[in-house]
């Protein structure tokens, strides 16, 4: 099968750790001990978040000076490298040699006129405390909103349209490559208006819904969403909460979940399923097999009754 996985930022960096180089090699060697298997029997495709890493590289670039600043596209591009590297590497020491293994920058369009310039909600960087984050929101001019019982910056999401490197990736994927791309949902980029010029723009694109672009483009069989949770649950934290574990993408459009976290899972998901009659899936990288055969995680598909609940 052909299948595109979508590392949560919890493969690469867990929540509120230190953010060395160090502890996100060792989540990186765990993501790709889950990943190995996978790749050896399935067309592979890898995509990854790069929040906590683009956050972490504004602050460096904001505190040596401020014209020293760089847009966030020119971020996107510098993490993409890095954490590209780093699976290729910690991928690369559990294939065999002769399995090729790839890192594609990948240019993502955005509308220019897309609403979500005058709204952010894409978190970057580390947690804060709430009056640390508004001391930071009035130091730098951040927009700061609550991320769980803590406080992160939040820049413009715009919605990915197409991926210009999807010629690239289709022909390394046909010759059995691992292709890694995407990573951060894409370098975010526009066309300057009336005109056939690209250009960079300073936002963060959600990785979840440009994987699941990717995955629609590449006529993928399965799209994977990996995360730190090892399922959706409807009534999260609460006493009612119960995990999905099979459900029709107009079932799950019909519950509520949050714009920060599961929200753009679950509507990457959505539209994967809607848009290809194929399956997606939303779980923890540790079940991967489990998550495929569905027996783990919440699998959604255009062939299910309304929800089932484990």
């Amino acid at each position: 099968m052909r299948i595109v996985v979508a590392l949560g930022g919890n493969a690469l960096q867990e929540r509120g750790a230190p953010m060395t180089v160090q502890n996100q090699r060792a989540n990186v060697a765990k993501a790709c001990a889950a990943l190995a298997p996978i790749a050896q029997e399935h067309q592979l495709v890898i995509s990854h978040g790069n929040g906590p890493q683009v956050g972490l590289l504004a602050l460096q670039a904001a505190a040596y000076d401020h014209t020293s600043e760089y847009p966030f596209d020119v971020l996107g591009a510098q993490t993409e490298g890095m954490i590209g590297y780093m699976i290729e590497q910690e991928l690369g020491n559990r294939l065999p040699f002769e399995k090729s293994i790839a890192t594609i920058l990948t240019m993502t369009e955005v509308d220019p006129a897309d609403p979500a310039f005058t709204d952010p909600t894409k978190f970057v960087g580390p947690v804060y405390d709430a009056d640390e984050a508004r001391r930071l929101a009035v130091l730098w001019g951040w927009v700061v909103k609550p991320d769980g019982d803590q406080w992160r910056r939040v820049v413009p999401s715009p919605m990915p349209q197409r991926i210009f490197e999807l010629s690239t990736i289709e022909t390394l994927v046909a010759a059995d490559t691992v292709v890694i791309c995407a990573g951060g949902g894409g370098i975010p980029t526009m066309y300057q208006p009336g005109s056939r010029k690209l250009i960079g723009v300073d936002a963060v694109i959600d990785k979840d819904r440009a994987s699941a672009v990717l995955a629609r483009d590449l006529k993928a069989d399965s799209l994977v969403i990996a995360t730190d949770a090892d399922a959706v649950y409807t009534g999260w934290g609460t006493p009612e909460q119960r995990a999905i574990m099979l459900v029709h993408p107009d079932t799950l459009a019909g519950f509520d979940f949050p714009a920060g976290s599961m929200g753009p899972k679950v509507e990457a998901a959505i539209d994967f399923a809607l848009n290809t009659g194929r399956d997606a899936f939303i779980g923890s990288l540790t079940e991967l097999p489990a998550l495929l055969d569905g027996t783990a995680g919440t699998r959604v598909s255009v062939t299910a009754n309304g929800v089932a609940y484990r």
